[in-house]
């Protein structure tokens, strides 16, 4: 299915499979299998063994990487993470990637509204690009590790921020937030590299968050506590300002 050409009058094949795991997570699932055979046919202590052998599947599981039909029109900004959209606020961008650098021109001075997408456990953890363009700055700040629900861990957690600029000159940045249990940020692209909308570009290890920064004159189309697919759900359609409500239910 991966590059696969798919549409709403039929084109295209779907069907379901289990979602691979991802490169990065299977040293880990494997890891994890190898200890619970070590309790249970060596030591033979199932009542240790057999939890193992469960959470060797839960690591697996959050190492999943589905693959994901990205809507293709250059006015879509893609939701780069699953989760819940947590906060939607009016903030200035990062200094790391507000200012202008030798890497070219950042986001600029002045309120952008920032939406952040809280990824539990139990979501997939592959970041996508949420629109097509070059990657301009990639900017790794070490941090604490608070609860990524938290406001102030925008500015205080281990985070790195990725730039990537249209070839209209549009930048979008989004920031990869480490949280209570996440450890590390693991990168898959670099200043210079070229991406399409929805392609990897990283995940984070064990539950964390991801802040998207939106144009100037864009207001999103999600709302709080909305869940969002990475790589499928438009976050937002750059220069378009409307009020969108909902109600919980």
């Amino acid at each position: 299915m991966a590059g696969e050409i798919l549409d709403n009058r039929g084109r295209g094949e779907a069907s379901w499979s289990w979602p691979p795991i991802h490169p990065e997570g299977r040293k880990f699932g494997l890891i994890a299998v190898a200890i619970a055979l070590v309790f249970l046919l060596a030591l033979d202590w199932e009542i240790v063994g057999w939890p193992l052998l469960m959470l060797s599947a839960g690591v697996f599981a959050f190492f999943r990487d589905p693959e994901r039909v990205v809507p293709q029109d250059d006015r879509f900004v893609i939701a780069p993470a699953d989760g819940l959209v947590s906060l939607i606020s009016q903030v200035e961008p990062p200094p790391e990637m507000r200012a202008d650098d030798a890497t070219g021109p950042g986001l600029g001075a002045g309120p952008v509204t920032r939406v952040s997408i809280f990824m539990s456990v139990f979501d997939v953890h592959i970041n996508r690009a949420p629109i097509s363009g070059t990657v301009r700055r990639v900017a790794y700040i070490p941090g604490q590790f608070l609860n990524a629900d938290l406001d102030k861990a925008s500015e205080e957690n281990e985070r790195q921020h990725i730039l990537i600029e249209r070839a209209d000159g549009t930048r979008i940045g989004f920031t990869q937030i480490a949280g209570l249990v996440a450890r590390r940020i693991v990168p898959f692209v670099k200043p210079g590299d070229t991406l399409a909308a929805g392609q990897r570009v990283g995940l984070i290890r064990f539950g964390s968050r991801v802040d998207v920064y939106l144009p100037a004159g864009t207001d999103p189309k999600v709302l709080l506590g909305q869940k969002v697919i990475a790589g499928e759900t438009i976050l937002a359609e750059i220069g378009q300002q409307k009020l969108v409500e909902g109600r919980a239910l």
